[in-house]
């Protein structure tokens, strides 16, 4: 199976930074891309930046200028790093790896996600 774990969020005041962390481990072969996401209970949950497995990147309108994302492909861990921080970019925070990897005894490609991390944006 493949883990995806985030880290890294709290609660921070408007204007501040924070860093999220995303592990992923486990049976795969591949990472095509990694998505972090958010989700509050204002919305069914919104692309905040992609990387791909070429360091490509994608970033929503909401959040470019504002957030970086990067990754160590030593360690199969990914970044997002948060800069003028909004009291709307209050979520939960939660990482979707595009593997390829093993199910069992089936190599396949799948999507699989983390537990989440609460950001919370408040003075």
């Amino acid at each position: 199976q493949v883990r995806v774990v985030e880290s890294g969020g709290g609660l921070v005041q408007p204007g501040g930074s924070l860093r999220l962390s995303c592990t992923v481990s486990g049976r795969l072969l591949s990472i095509n891309h990694l998505d972090w996401k958010r989700k509050d209970l204002g919305n069914d949950g919104e692309m905040v930046a992609r990387i791909d497995s070429n360091g490509g990147t994608l970033y929503a309108d909401s959040v470019k200028d504002r957030f970086i994302i990067s990754k160590d492909n030593d360690k199969n861990t990914f970044y997002l790093q948060m800069n003028s921080l909004k009291p709307e970019d209050t979520a939960a925070y939660y990482c979707s790896a595009d593997v390829v990897g093993w199910r069992g005894t089936s190599r396949s490609r799948f999507s699989s996600w983390g537990q989440g991390t609460q950001v919370t944006v408040s003075s």
